[in-house]
Formats: C-alpha cells, structure tokens, sequence
C-alpha cells in the first residue's frame, strides 16, 4: 500500500456486529452505513483500515488514524485524548452466560447436601439421635425386650429415636422404664428446641448456595470469572466495581467461546453486539443473554484529538441522519432499536 496523500483520512475500524460486519469480503452494517452516508455527503476522501480494538483506540489517541467507525462509548476519560460526534446510538450493558440442562441443575443441587454447612447440620442431628437412642436402650435393654441386651441394641435405641424424632411413630418400640420414658421427654424437647433450628438453618444454607448461584444480577458475578473485550467501556466498569476475576479477549466471538467451552461464567459487554452474535452464530447457540441491563452507554465515532472542525461537520451530519425514518429502517433491519 502507498503512502496515504494528505488529505485522504485515514479511517479505522474492528468487526463489531451488527454495527461493524465483515463476512466472506465485505464489509457491511450499522456504523460502515452511517459512516458511507457521512462522508459522501461530506465529499470526504479515506482509506478504511482494519485493526483489533485495543490497538484502534491507542492508534487513535496518538493521531494515528482520523477516524474510529466503531460504536465507542463516550466517557470523560477518553474525551482526554479524543473528540468524539454526537452520539447516534445508547445502548447498555448485559451478561451473557451459557445455558445450563436439566442435568446440571440437578448435579448443582445435589452438590448443595455436600457443603460444609449442611454437613455440620447433618452430624448435629446423628449425635442428637445417637445419644438419646443410646440413653434409652441404656435404660430399657433390661426389662424391655424390644431392646436388644448386647451392642445391637445400641441400634434399635438409634431407630426408635429416629422414628420418635421424625413423629413417625410405628409403636415397635417404646420406653416402659422411668429412665427411658425421661430419655424420651429429652429426645421430644430436643426436636421442639433444637431440629426446627437446625432443619431452618439447613434450609437457609441451600438457599444461600442457590442465591450464590443465581444470575439475578449482575453483581452476583463479582466472585465468578468472567470476560470481556480488551480496553473496552465494559472493561472499566467492571474494575470500578470491584470484579476480581476477568479475563480480556481482543474480539467476542473468542471470549463467547471460551463462555461456551465453560473456561468462563459469564461474558459481559454491549448488549446489541452480544446479542447479535449468540443469534447469528450457530455454534454458539448453547448461550443466552440475561435479562440484565446496566451501564448505560451512547455511542459515537472517535476523531482524533484537536480535530474540531471535522469532527463538528460529522455531527451535524449525524444529528441529520438520525432524524430521518431510513435511519429507524437501518436499525430495524439489524433488530436494534433506540433505548
């Protein structure tokens, strides 16, 4: 390639569906529509270059290329080493995640009974069961023959505590002594006073396993891995809030596959692109978008900085643009509508 003359603007770009779609050659969407329309009214003369997006925006901050085609997300941090149009576009955040059978929700369950909380609980309750059932038979294996002389019956004490405790009740076995029917009172006490606790605070640790699980919001992914794109609005939310562990992909169709291939809990960014793609992609069809939305963003082409009278003439011709009911048809055409 030639050197670029001077006067031809130097254009950059990365594939962001559906704003920015390159397939089999060609080069199509929301924003490379917006961009033709502009710059033919404008009579501007450019040369479009493909980059990754992390490079893009460091090519643009030190003047590198004219133009950012992409759908960026003004903020007051890049405003400092760019201008930006007027926003054409709003849009939010969301979380996509891979969708989980009916095997895995019952695997995730029965994991819950072996959390260290429930088996605590559990424990408590045998040793409840076993002292009082072993009291009983000390006091019954005597004179009552439904307990066992020997060691065996350390067993039916065990049984008939647990029937007892659970007001099954069958009447196999029951205490005739003075100091077996007081074991009893003991054994009914303890299951007013202390199983009705103890099966609520069961209860209460598997609900906290499933809400520590659940996907209701976005922060219930703060102690999860998740991804998202390299340099991206959604990258710096994500480390304002405090999320540990994320991991940063040049493009989203490699970090929907990591999702996909269960090397992350979730993949955060764009709702539109996120959705578009999970859509349009056969292969990742095993993924969903949450019903989660947040970050609100509006989006804009990037000019390089001190730029201020192309980037004015852009605007005005965005502003125009947006006005006009083919540019509602644009977005339709793509699913996409304002906000």
């Amino acid at each position: 390639m030639g050197q670029t003359p001077k006067d031809t603007l130097v254009v950059a770009y990365a594939p962001a569906a559906p704003f920015i779609i390159q397939e089999d050659g060609l080069l199509e969407g929301i924003n490379v529509w917006l961009w033709r329309q502009v710059a033919n009214d404008l009579e501007l003369e450019y040369e479009l270059k493909q980059m990754n997006f992390s490079d893009m925006l460091d090519a643009l901050k030190r003047g590198d290329v004219d133009v950012s085609i992409n759908p960026l997300t003004i903020t007051g941090h890049r405003s400092k080493d760019m201008e930006f149009t007027h926003s054409f576009f709003a849009s939010h955040s969301s979380v996509a995640v891979a969708q989980e059978s009916s095997f895995q929700k019952l695997r995730q369950f029965i994991a819950s009974f072996f959390k260290l909380n429930f088996l605590k609980g559990f424990l408590l309750l045998l040793i409840i069961l076993l002292f009082f059932g072993t009291l009983a038979w000390f006091f019954e294996r005597r004179g009552n023959p439904e307990f066992r002389k020997n060691h065996k019956g350390v067993w039916d004490g065990l049984w008939w505590s647990a029937v007892t405790l659970t007001t099954v009740g069958y009447g196999d076995k029951s205490p005739r002594t003075r100091g077996g029917k007081i074991a009893a009172m003991g054994l009914m006490l303890s299951g007013l006073l202390f199983v009705s606790g103890l099966t609520a605070s069961i209860a209460s640790s598997l609900t906290v396993d499933q809400l520590a699980n659940s996907n209701d919001s976005f922060n219930a992914f703060k102690e999860r891995k998740v991804g998202t794109i390299k340099g991206s609005e959604a990258r710096d939310f994500l480390k304002v809030h405090f999320f540990k562990d994320v991991e940063e992909f040049e493009g989203v169709v490699p970090g929907l596959k990591a999702l996909k291939n269960h090397q992350l809990d979730a993949f955060i960014y764009d709702e539109p692109i996120l959705q578009y793609r999970i859509k349009k992609d056969a292969d990742l069809k095993q993924l969903e978008l949450l019903p989660l939305k947040f970050d609100v963003q509006f989006y804009a082409f990037g000019i390089k900085k001190d730029a201020v009278a192309l980037e004015q003439a852009i605007s005005q011709r965005i502003l125009e643009i947006a006005e006009t009911q083919e540019w509602e048809i644009i977005l339709s055409e793509f699913g996409l509508t304002e906000l």
